[in-house]
């Protein structure tokens, strides 16, 4: 069985807080205000024609590894993250109290 991920090395300007942010391949949401945008069906991929805003609404502890669940602000689909050595962990904290 063959992954559907599709690395895909972008930059791009957080559409919420201005942020630049140097994409990697694997990056997919603002370090600063973990916000994302929808723009994948599988990550990577591009092909969701959404392209609404998602709101980091929560974040979760599994095995030692965080996730923030992200929340589309247009269409209301909910998506799992993981976060990544860039990102604000305070900020992961804070979401993952409801805050």
């Amino acid at each position: 069985m063959s992954s559907k991920f599709k690395r895909k090395i972008e930059d791009f300007v957080c559409e919420k807080c201005g942020l630049q942010v140097k994409g990697d391949g694997f990056t997919n949401h603002c370090p600063k205000c973990l916000y994302s945008k929808h723009v994948d069906i599988f990550p990577g991929d591009r092909s969701e024609d959404c392209d609404g805003l998602m709101a980091p609404i929560s974040a979760e502890e599994n095995g030692g590894e965080w996730s923030v669940i992200h929340k589309c602000q247009k269409c209301q689909k909910l998506q799992k993250n993981k976060i990544s050595k860039e990102d604000d962990f305070d900020k992961v904290v804070e979401i993952s109290q409801g805050k």
